[in-house]
């Protein structure tokens, strides 16, 4: 075969090829979490652009000048912060135990652990718990809604979306009313919760062709894994393609309340 016509063929396999993926890519099928997608996905580069324009290059300065037992002692602190919020959450849910522990935590970390810089409770056994007034309305069996991204913020749920003022608000850093203060700490938490994540952004950039698709998934795991105390419903799709969740009803565990 002469060598042009071997190149013209290799031309147009390859132009079918292209033409196969970008036909694959128009005809995929609609991710029933994220009806919003074509928002969602013009919102996430948008909080991509301000992540590298402002958030990135400030989390690189102050993971590089800032020595690491400051950084522990910065993560401390405001750890300690939100255990308040998050016994607050601990109670409404129902779990005592959990909720008491969490107040028992702020009051031996802000009195022996010098304001939380020394997370001392944890030492003493006391474990750290992570919930919300987003996780407290699924508790109670308050659909999640679609997924959303929210300017600024990132990936949320309709309902988290929905509820993020009020967890701003009981956060005790978002509700300080002296102005200042709360801004520079707001500024320092982001600055130092951004910097916790210089090393993983670089392994989702490299390990993933669709890295909204990626960060979609595994908040939506994620948040379902924290909802549900880490026992979340199976998700299935029946075949009329409607997607059901097995023993959702009644509250988290598919237990009735």
């Amino acid at each position: 075969m002469s060598q042009p016509r071997l190149k013209s063929r290799r031309a147009a396999a390859a132009a079918a090829c292209v033409a196969l993926l970008a036909a694959g890519c128009a005809t995929r099928a609609p991710n029933p979490d994220d009806p919003l997608e074509p928002y969602n996905r013009a919102m996430f580069n948008f909080n991509e652009k301000v992540d590298e324009a402002v958030l990135r290059p400030v989390a690189k300065v102050y993971d590089r000048a800032t020595p690491r037992p400051v950084k522990t002692g910065v993560g401390n602190f405001f750890g300690n912060v939100g255990d308040l919020w998050t016994g607050v959450n601990n109670l409404l849910q129902g779990k005592f135990r959990e909720g008491l522990s969490d107040g028992g935590r702020v009051l031996v970390n802000t009195t022996v652990g010098i304001f939380g810089l020394f997370d001392v409770a944890s030492e003493l056994g006391a474990p750290k718990h992570d919930e919300d007034f987003g996780q407290t309305l699924g508790w109670w069996g308050v659909d999640e809604g679609p997924y959303f991204v929210v300017p600024f913020f990132g990936p949320r749920t309709a309902r988290d979306a929905a509820v993020l003022p009020v967890d701003l608000y009981g956060d005790n850093v978002w509700g300080l009313e002296h102005v200042p203060t709360r801004n520079a700490l707001t500024a320092l938490r982001i600055t130092h919760n951004r910097a916790a994540l210089l090393g993983i952004e670089r392994t989702l950039e490299e390990g993933t062709l669709d890295k909204y698709a990626y960060a979609r998934d595994f908040y939506l795991q994620q948040r379902r894994y924290k909802v549900f105390d880490g026992n979340p419903p199976n998700q299935y799709e029946d075949f009329n393609g409607d997607y059901d969740i097995d023993g959702a009803e009644g509250g988290p565990s598919g237990e009735e309340k």
